[in-house]
């Protein structure tokens, strides 16, 4: 039976859809982590999987248990780090675990989870006087302090300078080789590529996509490159007789199954047309491709247009007019 057991669930606010039939299982000892723009839907689908939400329709299922009926019976085994703080100001580090660690029956040392979250320092500082990166390290803390079987992260390293987020991802790390389920939201597209087992796409409620990073990145072979100003892509498709897809700023792809028949033409029309090329490599898509194509497919078509009305008003400079 998996840790946690989500089935087309869907959730509502008013008229509004937040979550649209989406349906994904966590194992433990696996890190699955929801990725997607603001507003898609990850922290609604976490809050209801906490059980602080009830589910339009659909059903979930943590450890065997509804976390909305069955929630005092699973609390013992469910870490939550929400986003927020949500203690008392005045609460010190020290004290928010005695707290927090008293509701368990075989908590955390206080003080080791301190130095394990690096802030020993700031024990007895209230807590309204931690910065934003201490903050966000003490909610981990917090979450940990029961020793749960499931964990529950909300976007765990913002606000956390790069030296902090080593530590965190580590520590998450750490917990999935103890056999913890974890899901997380996140959006670091290099932190779902080094934590996450799987990842779950979801764009305006709906899941567009999801896999093992190799599986999303695995899904074309193709030829990348970026260039210091924009080419002119129907006349490089027209001579070389190949199709070039913008996919970014100044960012272009070829499809190609042979990609060592397409690098030497492709570059030396560059240079012909006195393109300078940057970061020209072959392979599968990478995590931030895959996001962008699933999550905003309308950038393309964006992009295509922004770089006909350059050229064309580029032409007419060139014409004085």
């Amino acid at each position: 039976m998996p840790a946690i057991e989500v089935r087309n669930l869907t959730v509502h606010f008013g008229d509004f859809c937040a979550v649209n039939d989406i349906s994904f299982d966590v194992d433990m000892g696996e890190v699955v982590t929801l990725l997607g723009p603001n507003g898609a839907g990850k922290t609604t689908t976490i809050e209801t999987v906490e059980g602080f939400r009830e589910p339009g329709a659909g059903t979930v299922r943590v450890l065997g248990l509804d976390p909305v009926t069955d929630h005092s019976r699973l609390m013992d085994a469910l870490g939550v780090m929400l986003q927020g703080l949500g203690i008392y100001p005045q609460l010190p580090p020290l004290r928010a675990l005695r707290l927090f660690g008293a509701y368990y029956e075989n908590p955390r040392d206080p003080s080791e989870l301190l130095e394990t979250v690096n802030l020993t320092h700031v024990a007895k500082t209230p807590a309204k006087r931690l910065s934003g990166g201490e903050r966000q390290r003490l909610a981990l803390a917090l979450c940990l302090v029961g020793r749960p079987k499931v964990v529950l992260l909300d976007e765990p390293t913002s606000g956390i300078d790069p030296a902090g987020r080593i530590k965190v991802r580590s520590i998450i790390s750490g917990l999935r080789d103890e056999g913890v389920a974890i899901i997380l939201t996140t959006h670091e597209l290099d932190e779902a590529e080094r934590l996450a087992d799987r990842v779950i796409i979801i764009s305006e409620g709906s899941i567009v996509s999801s896999g093992s990073i190799q599986d999303l990145t695995r899904t074309s072979n193709a030829v990348r490159f970026q260039t210091t100003t924009p080419i002119d892509r129907e006349m490089l498709t027209r001579e070389l007789n190949i199709m070039v897809e913008i996919c970014g700023s100044l960012s272009y792809r070829v499809l190609t199954d042979d990609p060592s028949r397409v690098i030497a033409p492709l570059t030396a029309w560059l240079a012909t047309n006195h393109h300078e090329i940057l970061n020209l490599r072959s392979g599968g898509d990478s995590l931030e491709e895959i996001y962008l194509a699933v999550t905003q497919p309308q950038l393309n078509d964006q992009r295509v247009r922004t770089s006909r009305i350059s050229r064309t008003r580029s032409s007419r400079r060139a014409r004085g007019g």
